[in-house]
């Protein structure tokens, strides 16, 4: 990947809300995923009790996903959720890239001490991938709000094993749905806001980067393909954020400059 965006690209960012950052080498594609197939069997030498950890649904239904918690849930390639990877010293190394830092910089400023928010391995595992619902990656127990998100493909994504649905334009309308803590829109906000006309499937080749805002509105469908569709995505945000209110020390990704 490049060093930094071009102004073009940081247009483009502004004005749609994404922008597609290029792709990482094949070497490093494999690492990221033979780490996570390791951490998904149980055999990497990490500490599973500070893993939140999630298994996906068997009936592909959102509302039956079980509880995402701390610990190892058992050997299996069905994880939906790990999250807290920057524990994790290839994933730690993967998120520190120069590229973005950059795009922390330019968006956080040159002065200001940039923290994980969370480093998160999404998966929709084959046939029974989940629908995730419309939102905004935004949660009302932190403040400010953080604003990017960086999200690697591990996989192909694609319409058929459930790619990101995006509404392009959607983050400079700011907060929809404000007294949601997580950001998701009610059924009548996605039904008005989020049409087919105005959708746009994201589909990546393995190992592409795009570069989100978190307030644009973003959804998935299930899996209905033989597969899987696996992602790393990192929220990057001022380490000065407050959790409810109180200083938490979140983990670091970048120093100041």
């Amino acid at each position: 990947m490049q060093s930094n965006l071009t102004e073009s690209q940081w247009n483009d960012f502004e004005r749609l809300g994404f922008v597609k950052l290029g792709r990482i080498d094949q070497e490093h594609l494999r690492k990221l995923q033979d780490r996570i197939d390791a951490i998904m069997r149980g055999e990497a030498e990490i500490d599973y009790d500070q893993l939140l950890m999630q298994l996906e649904s068997e009936n592909s239904a959102y509302h039956n996903l079980g509880g995402q918690t701390l610990g190892f849930k058992g050997a299996s390639p069905n994880y939906r959720k790990i999250q807290n990877l920057e524990i994790d010293p290839d994933f730690l190394e993967y998120l520190r890239h120069p590229l973005f830092e950059a795009i922390c910089r330019r968006v956080y400023g040159e002065d200001i001490p940039i923290a994980v928010f969370r480093a998160m391995f999404f998966n929709k595992p084959p046939k029974i991938g989940s629908i995730l619902p419309w939102h905004q990656d935004r949660w009302s127990d932190i403040s400010p709000d953080p604003q990017i998100t960086v999200w690697t493909a591990m996989d192909p994504a694609t319409v058929e094993n459930g790619c990101l649905k995006i509404i392009p334009e959607s983050h400079r309308h700011g907060l929809i749905n404000p007294t949601q803590p997580s950001g998701f829109l009610n059924q009548a906000q996605a039904a008005l806001i989020c049409t087919p006309a105005r959708t746009l499937h994201l589909e990546l080749e393995p190992g592409e980067v795009v570069l989100l805002h978190n307030y644009l509105l973003h959804s998935s469908d299930p899996n209905r393909s033989a597969q899987s569709r696996r992602a790393f995505s990192v929220c990057y945000m001022q380490a000065c954020t407050l959790k409810d209110g109180q200083p938490v020390n979140f983990s670091p990704a970048f120093q100041t400059a």
